[in-house]
């Protein structure tokens, strides 16, 4: 499947994939999972081969992540909160909605400048950070290094690595799981100790 989405991408002209590579770093943020990763690994391998140019695929593949996070954060930004406190939505608990909104407050420029590290909770962190109504200069500026370093790297990956991209898939998917494994053993200690203290004091 690798092999032929580099094929593929490889037979556009570089207009074209200058593009795809904008419109993977963008859709993620809005459409997870999306291979955007990969995308702009192959565009740095392609800068190896001569196809590409460096400055160009960093250019697209960074304002991508960044108009893509933005777009969430917009999203999040003008979410009706009136509807959840409402009590409509059953599902959905306000206390713990306000919790989230509270710790972004927080630590949420922490969050956004990882989160282009943090492969699977990209548009969660965006959207939150739009809801929790985040300082948009702010966000911006930190969702652009963000993006600017983790491209920077893959980039650099595609072009070290050049065709054997594979390996890089391969590497990539281990630390995707790493990372998402952590993430759900951070939530979980969370969770247990909002139980426990609930718990604490109802007794």
């Amino acid at each position: 499947m690798l092999e032929s989405l580099l094929s593929q991408i490889s037979d556009l002209t570089p207009v074209w994939i200058y593009l795809t590579i904008f419109f993977f770093a963008y859709i993620e943020n809005l459409f997870p999972p999306s291979p955007s990763d990969m995308v702009v690994v192959i565009g740095g391998s392609l800068i190896g081969t001569g196809s590409l140019h460096l400055i160009p695929v960093f250019i697209f593949a960074t304002l991508g992540s960044l108009s893509g996070f933005l777009t969430a954060f917009i999203i999040g930004w003008q979410f009706d909160k009136k509807l959840i406190h409402s009590g409509k939505i059953k599902f959905i608990n306000v206390q713990s909605i306000d919790k989230v909104e509270n710790a972004f407050r927080k630590y949420g420029y922490y969050l956004i400048i990882a989160n282009r590290f943090l492969p699977g909770t990209r548009a969660v962190i965006s959207f939150f950070a739009g809801m929790s109504r985040l300082d948009v200069k702010r966000t911006s500026i930190l969702s652009l290094i963000s993006s600017a370093i983790w491209n920077s790297f893959l980039i650099y990956l595609g072009v070290a690595f050049g065709k054997n991209i594979h390996v890089i898939d391969s590497y990539l998917n281990t630390y995707s799981n790493i990372i998402i494994i952590i993430t759900a053993v951070v939530i979980l200690f969370f969770v247990l100790k909002y139980f426990i203290r609930k718990r604490k004091t109802q007794k």
